[in-house]
């Protein structure tokens, strides 16, 4: 029997994808939780065997969750299951060592399989996202730069996302300027457009 955690913050989808898994005979959801910061205590818990993440939850993502249960819990397989087939969030979820990465569009056949495959010890991604990824490449922002725009991106003028952030004005403006450089944007909006488009943020 594989033991499965499913994470996602929205009810319905979460309920039809336990539905779903409870179903076959060799799956059983033992956890299932909201937000990216129950993960690692409710899969321990539970003694998951495959952890269904979502990406956008409150409070921790799924890519932070999916790198804490690569940490805390190493026995314990990723799947990073979105909404959002974005090369950054592709490679962002490798990097913290997932093991698979599907598509909640994809026929429910696909995502049990994963399940299987990734249980098994195997990868499970996407080939299309995998070479569009590889052709996109690694966001080229700074850790910093990505706290701007997601700042900037709430609307925040530069001297909200200074206090916001504890930084100086100078520093915002600069970080802001980089990132429009090095996103090809026209102003801190589009930047943080373009980034979030590409999974950068």
């Amino acid at each position: 029997m594989i033991k499965v955690l499913v994470a996602d913050d929205q009810a319905l989808v979460r309920g039809g994808l336990v539905a779903m898994l409870n179903l076959e005979t060799d799956l059983r959801v033992v956890a299932e939780v909201s937000s990216g910061d129950e993960v690692l205590a409710a899969a321990t818990d539970a003694h998951a065997d495959v952890a269904l993440l979502d990406v956008q939850m409150p409070g921790k993502d799924g890519l932070t969750a999916a790198a804490e249960l690569r940490a805390g819990l190493p026995g314990c397989r990723v799947i990073i299951c979105t909404t959002f087939g974005r090369p950054g969030y592709f490679a962002r979820a490798m990097a913290a060592g997932a093991t698979g990465f599907v598509l909640k569009d994809a026929p429910p056949e696909h995502l049990v399989e994963a399940i299987r495959r990734v249980h098994a010890g195997l990868r499970v991604v996407d080939p299309d996202l995998a070479a569009e990824s590889l052709a996109t490449g690694f966001s080229p922002l700074t850790e910093r730069e990505r706290d701007v725009l997601r700042t900037a991106r709430q609307g925040r003028t530069a001297t909200e996302i200074a206090k916001v952030l504890h930084l100086s004005n100078g520093t915002v403006r600069n970080h802001l300027s980089s990132a429009i450089g090095k996103t090809n944007a026209v102003n801190g909006a589009d930047a943080a457009r373009i980034a979030d488009n590409n999974g950068w943020l």
